[in-house]
């Protein structure tokens, strides 16, 4: 009985060729990569959308009116102030001003006169009450504006 192998060595090329290693498919698998990060990446910089999942930033509301209250200043001074509660669109239009004034009169009370002369310093007091107040309205205030400022 003879043996038979499955497994016959392979012709030998003839002089001067080299083997081929598949050189064509290699070639076009990194074509392929190459144009899949290239359409990536133009994606990613051109057509990708821009809200990058982030809320859209809020739109301003009505302006809901406050009757003006007069505030003990320092040194027997005082402060006739007014203000405007202007609400995010959507909020409900009928909030109660309660709030508004406590902190106002929180704020305000006791406050010297040439401080409150400067804008600077009185632009900080109504960062801080438009801050305070969105907090208490539950994130429904958009901006306060002072629609009386008066000051004896």
């Amino acid at each position: 009985m003879a043996t038979m192998t499955a497994n016959a060595p392979a012709a030998a090329p003839p002089e001067g060729e080299e083997p081929k290693k598949g050189g064509k498919k290699k070639l076009v698998l990194i074509l392929v990569v190459l144009l899949l990060a290239g359409g990536g990446a133009g994606y990613w910089f051109f057509l990708k959308p821009k809200g990058n999942g982030k809320p859209a930033p809020p739109t301003p509301g009505v302006v809901m009116p406050i009757d003006a209250i007069q505030i003990n200043l320092a040194d027997n001074h005082y402060l006739r102030i007014g203000l405007g509660l202007q609400t995010k669109s959507g909020a409900p239009q009928d909030l109660d001003g309660s709030h508004a004034l406590d902190d106002t009169i929180e704020l305000f009370s006791g406050q010297q006169m040439e401080k409150l002369s400067q804008k600077a310093f009185r632009d900080a007091l109504k960062a801080k009450l438009a801050k305070q107040l969105d907090k208490d309205y539950d994130g429904d205030i958009y901006d306060v504006y002072f629609r009386e400022f008066v000051m004896q």
